[in-house]
C-alpha cells in the first residue's frame, strides 16, 4: 500500500480542520486502522474527487443501456471466466494499491464472519467454500460470484437446520471466537505501477455495469441484493452475542425491502464497509473476552477493572 500519511494531527487548525483527519481519528466505528486508512486516502484522491463525478455520469447511461439489452436477453451472454479476467486486468493496472488492498481483504473478513455464527450456532449442517485471496490473481477464480453464492447458501442451510431442529440462534456464554482474526490479513504486495491510481469507489462503479453485462440477469440482481444482507448477518450475530449495539452502524437496509440495482455501485461501497464494522466490532470482542472482561462494553466494570 502506498506509504501516504497524510492524517497528522500535528497540522490540525481549528480554523481550518482537516474533514478526512476527523474521521481518521474518529472511533464511532471499530474498523481496522489500515483499512480506514485505505478509505481515506482514496476519498481524499484527485480519483475520486475528479474522475468519480465525472466518470459516474457515462458509467450510468451505460448501466442503462446494459439493463435494456438485460431485458431483451436476460441469460445470454453468460461470461463468468471472462468477467473475472477483466476485473482482475483492471484491478492490476489501474485500481490503486489501497482499493486493491479493500477490495482483497474483504473475501477473508466475509468468510471469517460466516465461520464465526456457524461456529456458534450449534448442531447446524453447512457446506462451508471459505474465500481467502491473498494475491490479485486469486480473484480470477470465480471469487466474486462465489462470494455471493456463498452468503445466500449460508443463509438457507443455517436455517433449514435451525427450522428441523425447531430452534433459532440463542445467546451464547462464552462466544467462540477463533474465527476472528485479531490482526492484519495476510495479502501480498499490490501493484503499484504509474497508472494504478484509481480509488475503489470509483473502480467498484465501473465494475457493476460490466458485471450486469457479463452474467445473466438472475445472477446480477441476486448479487446485487445480496448487499443488502448484511443486516441480516447482523442479527445473527446479535443473537450469539446477546447485544445488539453493532446493529447501529449496519446501514445497508434490509433485503425484505430490495433496492434498485442501479444503486448496486454504492451499496457495494456499504457492504465493504458494513463488513469491516461487523468484523472489526468482533475483534474488539474478543479482546475482551481474553482480558476477561464483560462483552459488552457499555457494562462499565469487570472484576473490579474500570474501562
Amino acid at each position: 500500500m502506498t506509504d501516504i500519511r497524510t492524517f497528522d494531527l500535528r497540522k490540525f487548525d481549528p480554523k481550518d480542520p482537516d474533514p478526512w483527519l476527523a474521521l481518521y481519528l474518529d472511533q464511532s466505528l471499530p474498523i481496522d486502522e489500515g483499512a480506514k486508512e485505505a478509505l481515506l486516502v482514496g476519498n481524499r484522491s484527485i480519483s475520486r474527487r475528479w474522475l468519480f463525478p465525472v466518470a459516474r455520469v457515462f458509467i450510468f447511461v451505460f448501466f442503462i443501456v446494459v439493463k435494456i439489452l438485460r431485458g431483451l436477453s436476460p441469460r445470454r451472454p453468460n461470461m463468468n471466466v471472462a468477467l473475472h479476467r477483466f476485473i482482475h486486468w483492471g484491478l492490476k493496472h489501474f485500481a490503486s494499491p489501497e482499493a486493491n488492498m479493500l477490495i482483497m481483504r474483504h473475501f477473508t473478513l466475509a468468510t471469517e464472519l460466516l465461520t464465526f455464527i456457524k461456529a456458534n450456532a450449534g448442531p447446524v449442517e453447512i457446506d462451508s467454500w471459505p474465500l481467502r485471496p491473498t494475491k490479485l490473481s486469486d480473484l480470477r477464480d470465480n471469487v466474486f460470484l462465489q462470494h455471493d453464492l456463498n452468503i445466500y447458501n449460508f443463509i438457507i442451510q443455517l436455517n433449514a437446520s435451525l427450522r428441523a431442529q425447531g430452534r433459532d440462534l440463542v445467546p451464547v456464554a462464552k462466544p467462540d471466537f477463533s474465527a476472528i482474526t485479531d490482526g492484519p490479513i495476510a495479502l501480498e504486495p499490490m501493484p503499484h505501477g504509474r497508472l494504478n491510481v484509481i480509488d475503489v469507489q470509483t473502480a467498484i462503479e465501473a465494475y457493476t455495469p460490466m458485471y450486469a453485462l457479463f452474467l445473466p440477469r438472475e445472477d446480477f440482481v441476486r448479487a446485487a441484493n445480496s448487499l443488502q444482507l448484511d443486516e441480516v448477518v447482523a442479527i445473527y450475530i446479535a443473537k450469539v452475542l446477546g447485544t445488539d449495539y453493532h446493529l447501529a452502524f449496519m446501514k445497508n437496509g434490509h433485503p425484505l425491502v430490495p433496492l434498485s440495482t442501479l444503486q448496486a455501485g454504492y451499496r457495494l461501497m456499504m457492504h465493504g464497509l458494513d463488513v469491516e464494522g461487523l468484523h472489526g466490532w468482533l475483534r474488539v470482542l474478543k479482546r475482551r473476552q481474553a482480558a476477561g472482561l464483560p462483552l459488552d462494553p457499555r457494562n462499565p466494570t469487570a472484576a473490579g477493572v474500570t474501562i
